[in-house]
């Protein structure tokens, strides 16, 4: 038996949930796949423009997420696009109960056995994806972009929404390439790392591995950043018409703070 008042209520709140489902969406997409553009996020999640940026608009105005100017190749005319971005409060409103389930594992883990087994378990954990990395990476051969190339690959099926950029050298000059940029837009345990730098430690070492290079970890989600972002040093790259340097010839100089200033997304 149907009662009408009921009916009607159900009704006109059912437009209220797909809404709220469309926003946490929204929300999550830009988790993953961080910076991105509305453009991108209406492509993604088959939504129209103007739906996209009223999430974008509600979800501003909670301050789950911040915008910026998005990075191009090009800049053409009117307004730039603006890529969108998670902010702490977009972070912690993701957390689930399984989140705080294993920071509890982790504090009891450290009390019961010491720093030293949590340090021990991700480790352990990270040498799980690492040795499943190094069969991809050997297939891009010894080049270490290549193998950057390769590691955002796998990164990104895995879910760490990862991109790379060179950094350094203007775009197009002939000088050295001090860098890649290895972003990751999303962590799987950046809740427990924010107690815990010990998976941010591990997974810092197991790049270095995989990519033969000690890299330096320059921002983490766990910290409050926007992206986990690591400098992985690139050889000399020669001006035309020069003698390539030897193998040992590596560009280790880090980028400066305005050269990373917006840069990690």
């Amino acid at each position: 038996m149907f009662i009408a008042g009921h009916e009607r209520q159900d009704g006109a709140a059912q437009p209220q949930v797909l809404e709220s489902r469309t926003r946490d969406r929204v929300l999550q997409a830009i988790s993953e796949s961080g910076p991105i553009t509305a453009a991108s996020l209406a492509d993604q999640l088959g939504l129209t423009a103007a739906a996209v940026r009223r999430h974008l608009d509600n979800l501003v105005e909670l301050g789950l997420i911040s915008s910026r100017e998005a990075v191009t190749g090009h800049r053409g005319r009117g307004r730039p696009a603006r890529a969108y971005v998670m902010a702490e409060a977009g972070h912690q409103a993701l957390e689930s109960d399984y989140d705080h389930l294993a920071t509890d594992a982790l504090r009891f883990l450290a009390d019961a056995a010491g720093e030293g087994a949590v340090t021990r378990f991700a480790q352990q954990r990270v040498a799980e994806l690492e040795a499943r990395y190094a069969a991809e990476l050997a297939e891009a051969g010894e080049d270490r972009q290549a193998r950057t190339a390769a590691l955002v690959q796998a990164l990104t099926r895995d879910g760490f929404a990862a991109s790379a950029r060179p950094v350094g050298a203007a775009a197009g000059s002939a000088g050295p390439l001090t860098g890649i940029q290895l972003c990751q837009g999303h962590c799987p345990v950046q809740h427990v790392a924010r107690e815990f730098p010990q998976f941010c430690d591990a997974e810092t070492d197991a790049f270095s591995r995989l990519l033969g290079v000690h890299v330096q970890r320059l921002a983490t989600l766990a910290h409050g950043d926007h992206v986990c972002t690591t400098f992985v040093p690139t050889p000399t790259v020669p001006p035309r018409g020069d003698v390539a340097p030897g193998p040992s010839a590596m560009s280790t100089t880090t980028p400066t703070a305005e050269t990373t200033k917006g840069s990690t997304r």
